[in-house]
């Protein structure tokens, strides 16, 4: 009974997400979330922990490898994406000049914990998505104030020092715990057993770990989305084109440049967004009409990426044993 209860979410995650998110809008309505912030990161890591417990960390060494893929993701997530958002903002969002500076967060700040857990989801390229994870934030930490000088007319600092606690605390721990526990299980189990056996039973534990996330961002902020229906329709039309566009590009580039395993890193690592990061930045440096998009932008992409990754499997990235 436990076991079917853990491996549900997993099974029917493209019923689970959308549940949950309907359930956290309404149970925000009435129950103030917003205490249980502080554990979003503690949820990260466990999500990110379950797609690390098998992970060879000799492929984490192979830069020259990654090279094309490292480069390639770069200039989608810091050429592409911002010119994406700024073209949605000067049409859709042009009488919504707060609305655009959420946006803007959103596009440059590329990766997330997210990253590497759908990666790992979909079997792809896990140490690959890894890397575009922390070339991402580091990157995204050092240029995001100068693309909003030039997008939205701000300069909006960010402070380094954060960025790169985030960076060890959703990456490096994971990866470390999931080490210690693979060289444990090792032990214990043959190399047949832990591959076949051991290994798949974490992939569930990261699908709860995305839905408590889901449950909390959602719930903490249903006031907020209900309150302001008005500009609801105009942000949501902005971050639907914005995934839109960023999927369609993305996946094209992915499928016609690289193989399956590299091609799922590239499109998690250049269409996902930190927006852990940026709705901190948009509530302290703007106000709440950029939080609110931002908010809006966690619904989406929590969704999309859901859908996404069950029509990619079946299409673009078929897994080699369908191929056949």
């Amino acid at each position: 009974m436990l076991k079917r209860i853990y491996i549900m979410p997993q099974d029917h995650l493209l019923f689970a997400v959308p549940t949950v998110l309907i359930f956290s809008l309404l149970f925000g309505l009435y129950v103030d979330t917003s205490a249980l912030s502080v554990t979003v990161t503690g949820a990260v890591i466990v999500m990110i922990f379950a797609t690390m417990v098998g992970l060879k960390m000799n492929e984490l060494t192979k830069l020259n490898a990654y090279k094309k893929l490292l480069t390639t993701a770069m200039l989608v997530n810091f050429i592409w994406v911002p010119f994406v958002a700024t073209i949605i903002g000067f049409t859709v969002l042009r009488d919504e000049p707060h609305l655009f500076a959420g946006l803007a967060l959103v596009a440059l700040l590329p990766t997330s914990g997210m990253t590497i857990a759908w990666t790992g989801l979909q079997k792809g390229n896990v140490p690959a998505g890894i890397k575009l994870t922390v070339f991402g934030l580091v990157a995204g930490a050092l240029l995001t104030p100068w693309y909003l000088l030039l997008m939205v007319g701000e300069y909006v600092p960010i402070n380094i020092g954060e960025i790169l606690q985030t960076i060890f605390l959703v990456v490096a721990i994971p990866l470390i715990l999931g080490q210690v526990v693979t060289k444990l299980l090792q032990r214990r189990f043959s190399a047949q057993e832990f591959q076949k056996k051991v290994k798949p039973a974490f992939a569930p534990l990261s699908i709860w770990g995305l839905l408590y996330i889901v449950f909390v961002s959602t719930s903490a902020r249903a006031e907020m989305l209900v309150n302001n229906l008005s500009l609801l329709a105009v942000a949501a039309i902005a971050i639907l084109l914005f995934f839109a566009a960023n999927f369609v590009f993305a996946t094209w580039v992915a499928a016609r440049f690289f193989k399956r395993e590299d091609g799922i890193a590239l499109v998690n690592g250049t269409v996902l967004r930190n927006l852990s990061i940026a709705v901190g930045i948009a509530a302290a440096s703007f106000d709440a009409e950029a939080a609110l998009l931002v908010t809006l932008a966690f619904m989406v992409q929590y969704q999309s990426i859901t859908y996404y990754a069950k029509i990619a499997g079946r299409r673009w990235f078929r897994p080699k044993e369908l191929e056949a």
